[in-house]
């Protein structure tokens, strides 16, 4: 069992680096678990109940990132940074595994067999760039037992409860180091120690194939909805957007479609043409689908700008 322990700015990147360097290297059936422990904090006690989760319109109710912006004003010795993990992320309520749209997900029962009997959050996953495989596994309505194997249920929180984020991931650490399973883990976190301490962690993230990193506040409860607790940090920004309509391709993408037309929750129509393959062409995202585009800022219009389709996610649909 590996050990990171952070304390000051040499022990916080190293032990990043440390981590990820080992996350890279694990065998899929070798998912070692990693103990957290941050000098200073106490040890509180944590109702460890079962957590009635939050609805609204028949659709889950958890928190929300915000996204972070260059040169927002926070309290960097308040955060904690992680890894942003490219999966698709599940809440166990206790008795059943749901999307945060609140769809059930087919686990296989072995899965499961270890998990509380109170609510948690983390994220399916199977390593970086790897997305897609995630989702056809985890979104197949029978669960196949050796393309399970390949996941790792990575938790970060305890929903709803009453408690500062500190404590939550401590009594989260603490139920993760006593269970056998192999496949649950924990999201290890680190101290942030600045902006420049944590832009320059993104840029390596970015450039390994990572998604983006994280950031929690400390000291902040478990919001329902966007919250300012928990900030994503990202080079490039995704986002989601409902698909209105076609566009029909010319020149090389005659005969099939050149672009979506897409409209986002305030209202913005805006067409995204590039990022899609000859086949996602032939056959493009349902009119009514909701897919993911990323993009760089914004026109002075408020259009997001270098628009480009990454993909549809089933876990939201």
């Amino acid at each position: 069992m590996k050990k990171y322990v952070m304390a000051g700015a040499i022990s916080s990147i190293l032990s990043y680096q440390a981590c990820v360097l080992a996350q890279e290297n694990q065998s899929k059936s070798d998912f070692s678990k990693q103990s957290y422990f941050l000098d200073g904090f106490s040890r509180h006690n944590l109702d460890q109940e079962k957590v009635a989760l939050s609805t609204h319109a028949s659709r889950l109710v958890v928190q929300l990132a915000t996204d972070y912006q260059q040169g927002m004003a926070i309290d960097w010795a308040d955060y904690l940074f992680s890894e942003k993990l490219d999966g698709i992320r599940a809440i166990w309520t206790g008795n059943r595994l749901i999307t945060r749209q609140g769809t059930p997900i087919s686990a296989p029962s072995w899965f499961t067999d270890d998990l509380p009997d109170y609510a948690v959050e983390g994220e399916l996953w199977a390593g970086r760039n790897r997305f897609e495989h995630v989702m056809s596994v985890v979104m197949d309505d029978k669960p196949d037992d050796m393309e399970w194997g390949s996941i790792r249920y990575m938790l970060f929180d305890l929903p709803n409860q009453p408690h500062d984020f500190v404590t939550r991931f401590d009594a989260l650490v603490r139920f993760v180091d006593k269970t056998a399973a192999e496949h649950i883990q924990y999201v290890a976190h680190f101290p942030a120690l600045s902006e420049s301490h944590v832009q320059s962690l993104l840029t390596k993230v970015d450039q390994n194939g990572g998604e983006g990193l994280m950031l929690r506040k400390m000291t902040g409860g478990y919001d329902l909805g966007r919250s300012d607790n928990v900030l994503k940090l990202k080079l490039a920004i995704d986002a989601e957007a409902l698909v209105i309509g076609h566009v029909e391709g010319k020149g090389k993408h005659e005969g099939r479609m050149g672009s979506i037309v897409v409209k986002t929750d305030d209202g913005k129509v805006f067409k995204i043409g590039t990022g899609f393959t000859d086949k996602q062409r032939g056959t493009p995202p349902e009119i009514g689908s909701l897919v993911t585009y990323r993009y760089n800022g914004y026109t002075k219009n408020g259009i997001p700008k270098f628009a480009r389709y990454v993909r549809i996610d089933k876990s939201k649909q």
